[in-house]
């Protein structure tokens, strides 16, 4: 890596940008905190979620390995999250008696639901896969191990409800979040403490003792369950040892769930245990924070998935386009007229992509004019996803290479091959550009448009000749009634069915 490919992330625990440094140079090992599959995800959690991909993404492009460990929590997440040590019940034992959980015979089918679900969305937004997405609910004997341990050390001990992380056994707890005030965080914890047996009010459960709980293990400290922090530390070391370079997740996780996953990592192996900490920011939805009373609460399936299922038919790409076009750390404003907005522009860079074929196929003879200006619209797009991720910058600088191949047609040959060898490279570094034709069926076929939208157009066309453009914005309007848009081209009218988001 060359200094002009310098990777610099915020990090959470120094609070600066700084440049990555992985352990073993040219190998990046990340892990990204997976969502729990009690319901369907919202566009939240796959914001997040793209934070790590664009992550992945710009170390492969600057020639680097990748190590990705994300993961799926299918256990032991309370609902009283908020606190150190979580009260309430756990979220998938709540999601059963949903009404959506009554369709499920039991916790597992549900999870096992959900998690394919995610799975099918993840796909949809062109995600790419991590090398391994551990289950909770796979890794038991593994944190049972790291109870014991942390047990015979002196930073944990049991009660006749569960097992507890000491946390003065740790002193360096609350130095990735801020709070080290002992009284504060005692105060944090205090309304939802049931258990009268912990040494001080800060301590975290690492397994809960639970006659009721619907998924349950035995344990050399009764039959129960783990503590939603415990997976990840123990996950994240099994995979990819015991210091890591990059953790990454929501800005809701770094209390107190990414400061109990230090205190126990930390205190299990004696060495730090991740070298960057990267926190996506809140996503708002129509100028306030997400809310199914307030009607701005969108999963991915409510915008993907075919109106006749209930959905808004959506294409996927577009609503990656919109969740990437503001910056991880920045609180963003999601809005549906600006995923309408990123629709078109998603559907222009598949027009391009299709000109570019269409060109190869004809290789018309003459110079590549295309290559070197190209070469540096994709160097000032990679700089900005090296600058801290800055994809607005990136997606501004990446629309400048496809005007700049629409300011070429007819492209010849050469030209074509090196536009489509950028638009490989960019989709490489954004994802969000098809590499095939448009996975929906044609927009001219099989929908009735074609002969009535021609028919209006020719009649256009000659009212123009005659001069009569009174009566040729009438049909405009008459043709834009139908559902299409049209474009006057030096080769003629165009049409193309026009995309929508419902508002």
């Amino acid at each position: 890596m060359t200094d002009k490919h310098t990777f610099r992330l915020y990090n959470t625990l120094t609070r600066q940008v700084e440049p990555l440094a992985p352990a073993v140079p040219g190998l990046l090992a990340m892990y990204a905190c997976g969502p729990t599959v009690y319901s369907f995800a919202h566009i939240g959690n796959f914001r997040t979620f793209l934070t790590s991909d664009l992550i992945i993404r710009t170390a492969r492009a600057i020639g680097w390995n990748t190590r990705y460990v994300t993961n799926v929590t299918d256990v032991g997440h309370l609902t009283e999250d908020d606190f150190a040590d979580a009260s309430g019940e756990d979220k998938m034992a709540r999601a059963l008696r949903s009404k959506e959980g009554q369709h499920f015979a039991n916790v597992w089918d549900l999870a096992r639901y959900y998690t394919n679900v995610l799975l099918d969305e993840w796909n949809a937004l062109n995600l790419l896969e991590p090398d391994v997405r551990p289950r909770a609910t796979e890794h038991i004997t593994p944190q049972i191990d790291a109870v014991e341990r942390l047990m015979a050390s002196g930073h944990a001990y049991e009660t006749e409800q569960g097992v507890y992380f000491h946390v003065p056994s740790f002193p360096g707890y609350g130095k990735l979040s801020g709070n080290q005030d002992a009284d504060l965080l005692g105060q944090g914890v205090r309304d939802v403490i049931q258990d009268t047996e912990k040494r001080d009010p800060r301590d975290f459960a690492l397994w809960k003792k639970d006659p009721h709980h619907l998924m349950q293990w035995y344990s050399p400290f009764g039959k129960g369950f783990p503590g939603w922090h415990l997976e990840c530390s123990v996950m994240s070391m099994t995979y990819l040892g015991d210091t890591i370079d990059v953790h990454a997740g929501g800005e809701d996780l770094i209390f107190p769930h990414h400061e109990c996953e230090i205190a126990q990592a930390e205190s299990l192996t004696g060495r730090p245990f991740v070298r960057h900490w990267v926190h996506t920011r809140f996503l708002m939805s129509e100028g306030e924070k997400m809310s199914k009373s307030r009607g701005n609460y969108y999963t991915i399936r409510d915008l993907i998935a075919p109106e006749s299922e209930g959905g808004r038919g959506v294409d996927p790409l577009a609503l990656r386009y919109a969740l990437i076009s503001g910056k991880y750390r920045e609180r963003f404003n999601f809005t549906l007229r600006h995923l309408r907005d990123s629709a078109r522009i998603v559907q222009r860079y598949t027009e391009v992509a299709r000109g570019i074929r269409e060109a190869v196929e004809h290789d018309l003879p003459g110079p590549d004019h295309a290559g070197p200006r190209l070469d540096a619209v994709y160097e000032e797009t990679l700089q900005a996803l090296l600058d801290d991720l800055n994809t607005p910058v990136a997606l501004a600088s990446s629309l400048k290479g496809i005007k700049l191949i629409q300011g070429m047609q007819p492209l010849n040959g050469a030209s074509a091959r090196s536009a489509g060898r950028w638009l490989e490279k960019t989709n490489g570094l954004l994802g969000f550009i098809a590499a095939e034709e448009p996975r929906k069926k044609d927009m001219h076929a099989d929908d009735g448009l074609a002969e009535p939208v021609d028919q209006l157009i020719a009649e256009r066309n000659e009212a123009r000749k005659a001069k009569d453009y009174a009566l040729a914005d009438r049909l405009r309007e008459q043709i834009e009634a139908l559902g299409v848009e049209i474009m006057d081209t030096p080769d003629g009218t165009r049409w193309r069915k026009r995309v929508d988001v419902p508002l």
